[in-house]
């Protein structure tokens, strides 16, 4: 956990953020696609490529593969992963009279990238990151808790993800590492979080390991509050199981499932909340953080 710097005046959410400066229309999203879509503008929009460009270049240095991936998949894919593509308790939107989904993460396209191959040992670990938009329905999500971009039907996501052996060993060290990376992300960016290790109980059906990064929102709640931006998960042989996803050893017959992991490098939309937060001023400017001002072109919002 890093130390929260308190504020010497009240401070805005980043709504009111967003109207003070034309960052986001809300009302424009709704009237063109129902609530909780909406069109980021003016330097909203720099700030998003310049998240995006930040966090890229970071991830290719430490040896990841950049792709842009599509925005659609199979259901098999889907359900591989393991997500549930249809039915009462899906989060996703599904293309009618077609076996294709649209994306909640670009860990289902990333994960599909090798469905049904065989690796051979010295090929891994393979690391990929993709950029996509993630749609998902957010069904019975309102409230303060999820206004303006928090809870949103679609946002742009950079997402790490690796395939290692198929040893619990070898693949928690890069679930450690994908962790460190995320909290360098945010350290970068100058934004107080807390890393969550997560309750057995609360993981989900795929994942053995999952830490939740949660940065200071100040204008979450009553008084501020952590807010969810990254999660990182160690999914061991559950998606390479469903997804036939193998590896030989040398000198070995046979072959062996890979482990699978994935993990947020940053979620656009809770990205922005954090920086625009973060980083007022109390005279209402918004200071970008130095890491981007050389992608932005500017210091300042407002």
């Amino acid at each position: 956990q890093t130390p929260v710097a308190p504020f010497d005046f009240a401070p805005l959410d980043h709504v009111q953020l967003a109207e003070k400066h034309d960052l986001i229309d809300f009302a424009g999203g709704s009237a063109v696609a129902g609530h909780g879509f909406y069109f980021l503008k003016n330097d909203a929009v720099l700030l998003e490529m310049a998240l995006t460009r930040y966090v890229l270049d970071m991830l290719i240095a430490d040896g990841f593969t950049p792709t842009i991936t599509p925005d659609l998949a199979r259901n098999e894919i889907l359900e591989g992963i393991g997500f549930i593509p249809r039915g009462d308790e899906t989060q996703i939107y599904s293309v009618e009279n077609t076996d294709l989904s649209l994306v909640a993460t670009a860990e289902i396209t990333l994960g599909g990238l090798l469905s049904g191959k065989v690796l051979d040992e010295e090929q891994l670990p393979i690391k990929v990151c993709g950029i996509s938009h993630c749609f998902r329905t957010e069904a019975g999500a309102h409230g303060k808790a999820t206004r303006g971009l928090y809870r949103v039907h679609q946002f742009t996501k950079v997402e790490m993800f690796a395939f290692t052996a198929g040893d619990v060993a070898v693949s928690d060290a890069m679930l450690d590492h994908f962790c460190q990376l995320e909290c360098r992300i945010f350290d970068g960016l100058g934004i107080p979080y807390r890393v969550v290790d997560t309750a057995t109980g609360d993981l989900g059906g795929p994942a053995y390991r999952k830490f939740d990064l949660e940065a200071w929102m100040p204008g979450r709640g009553e008084a501020g509050e952590y807010g969810e931006v990254t999660s990182t998960s160690n999914c061991t042989d559950y998606q390479s199981r469903r997804l036939d996803i193998r590896y030989k050893r040398k000198g070995e017959k046979g072959t062996q499932l890979v482990h699978t992991l994935n993990g947020t490098a940053v979620a656009i939309s809770r990205g922005l909340i954090a920086v625009l937060e973060n980083h007022q001023q109390a005279d209402g400017s918004i200071l970008v953080p130095a890491a981007l001002r050389p992608l932005m072109g500017k210091d300042r919002i407002g």
